[in-house]
C-alpha cells in the first residue's frame, strides 16, 4: 500500500514502479520475467505489431500460433501470402499483416536475420513506427527508450494532471515520460508502465490504493484522476452504408479477393456495392431473382461505421464464371460448408453467417 509522501521526485518514480512490478509483472507469452535476460527480439517484434490496437487477451492466441506455424524471423519470411493473411483473419488492422511479411523478409534478407538493435534502425523498416521502434529497442536489446502508448499516455497525464486535451498533449505527455524514465532497465520499466496502465491506472475506477505511483499523483490529488488525460471533444463517427452481393451456385459462394491497398486489402470476402455514406447503390451487378436477406450487418472502423445489407442471388452453370468475374470481380467459387477455411476478415464473416443462419466460429476462422 502506498504510504502519502513516499515518493517525491520524478527520480523516484522508476525505483517504486519497477519495485512494483518485480511482484506483479502479467505473465505473457511474449515476456521474460522481470530482471532477466531480454527476449528473443523476433517474439518481441511479433508480438508488439500485433498488439498495435488490440487487446491482450485477443492477441494471445494469435501469437501463440504465429509462433507454432513460423517459429523465426526466417520461416515467417517463407510464408505464402495468402497462408498469412488468412492466419490474420479476425485480428484486423490487416495493413499490419502486410507489413509484418514485408518486414520478416527485409530482415531474414538484406539484415541476415537480425534486427537493427536502435531505433533508428528499427523505424527503417516496413510497419514499425516510433511505439514500436522503441518497445522493440527497450525490451529486446535493453536500450533508453521513451515508449509511449496509450496505456502509458493516461498513466503520465493522471501522474502529472495534464490539462492539455488529447490529442494536443501526445508531445508534452512524451516529454514527461522521458523525464521518468531511467536509464537502466528500460524494457522493464516500459512494460511496467504499460501494466500500470493495463491493470490498475484503468481507464474507468482507477485502482489508486494499489497504485505504486499513487503518492506523486497529481491527478490523484484532484479526486478526479479518471478526467484525465483530458479528451477533446470527439466529431460524430460517419456512416455508410452498402450492398454485400451473395452469389450462391451449388452449396458454393462466389468469394472475391479485395485489393492489396485500402481497408481489408489482400483479403478474401463477398462482392459490395461502393461503400457511400448517402445510402448503398442498389443496382445489382447481375441480372436474376435476387432477393434481400433479413438482417443487416453493422462493423464500426477506425473513422466510420459500415452497415450491410445482404443481397442474395442463386444461378446455375449455365452462367459461365466468366460472366460472374466480369460482374462482380474476379474470384473462386468456395464451398459453403467450409467458409471457415477461407480467411475472411470479421465483416464478411458476419455477412457469412448473416446469408447462411450459421456463424463461423472464431477457432474455424483462424
Amino acid at each position: 500500500m502506498p504510504v502519502d509522501g513516499l515518493i517525491t521526485a520524478d527520480d523516484q518514480v522508476a525505483p517504486a514502479l519497477l519495485a512494483h512490478y518485480r511482484r506483479h509483472a502479467r505473465v505473457l507469452p511474449w515476456r521474460s520475467p522481470p530482471g532477466s535476460p531480454p527476449p528473443d527480439p523476433y517474439r518481441v517484434w511479433l508480438s508488439e505489431i500485433m498488439l498495435q490496437q488490440t487487446t491482450v487477451a485477443a492477441v494471445i492466441p494469435y501469437y501463440e500460433r504465429f509462433l507454432a506455424r513460423w517459429p523465426t524471423v526466417g520461416a515467417l519470411a517463407g510464408a505464402d501470402d495468402a497462408a498469412l493473411m488468412a492466419a490474420w483473419a479476425g485480428l484486423g488492422y490487416y495493413a499490419r499483416a502486410r507489413n509484418l511479411l514485408a518486414c520478416a523478409r527485409q530482415v531474414a534478407g538484406p539484415l541476415g536475420g537480425c534486427f537493427p538493435t536502435d531505433e533508428a534502425g528499427l523505424r527503417a523498416l516496413p510497419g514499425i513506427g516510433a511505439y514500436t521502434a522503441a518497445a522493440v529497442a527497450a525490451i529486446a536489446f535493453g536500450r533508453r527508450a521513451v515508449v509511449v502508448d496509450g496505456n502509458v499516455e493516461r498513466v503520465v497525464a493522471r501522474l502529472f494532471a495534464v490539462e492539455t486535451p488529447m490529442p494536443a498533449a501526445k508531445p508534452a505527455l512524451r516529454a514527461l515520460a522521458d523525464r521518468i524514465t531511467p536509464d537502466a532497465d528500460a524494457g522493464d520499466f516500459a512494460q511496467a508502465m504499460m501494466d500500470l496502465g493495463a491493470t490498475i491506472c484503468t481507464p474507468r475506477n482507477p485502482a489508486c490504493p494499489a497504485c505504486p505511483l499513487a503518492a506523486a499523483c497529481a491527478g490523484r490529488a484532484t479526486g478526479e484522476p479518471e478526467r484525465y488525460p483530458v479528451k477533446a471533444l470527439r466529431k460524430a463517427r460517419p456512416e455508410r452504408r452498402a450492398l454485400a452481393w451473395w452469389v450462391e451456385r451449388e452449396g458454393a459462394v462466389w468469394l472475391v479477393r479485395r485489393p492489396e491497398r485500402g481497408l481489408l486489402g489482400g483479403m478474401r470476402g463477398v462482392p459490395t456495392g461502393a461503400w457511400l455514406e448517402g445510402g448503398p447503390d442498389h443496382a445489382p451487378p447481375l441480372p436474376g431473382d435476387w432477393s434481400a436477406v433479413p438482417g443487416r450487418v453493422r462493423h464500426v472502423f477506425t473513422h466510420f461505421a459500415l452497415e450491410l445489407d445482404v443481397m442474395r442471388l442463386r444461378v446455375d452453370r449455365a452462367l459461365s464464371g466468366a460472366a460472374i468475374a466480369k460482374a462482380l470481380g474476379p474470384g473462386q467459387w468456395w464451398p459453403i460448408d467450409r467458409l471457415g477455411d477461407a480467411g475472411l476478415p470479421t465483416l464478411f464473416a458476419r455477412v457469412a453467417a448473416l446469408a447462411t443462419g450459421n456463424a463461423i466460429r472464431e477457432d474455424d476462422r483462424r
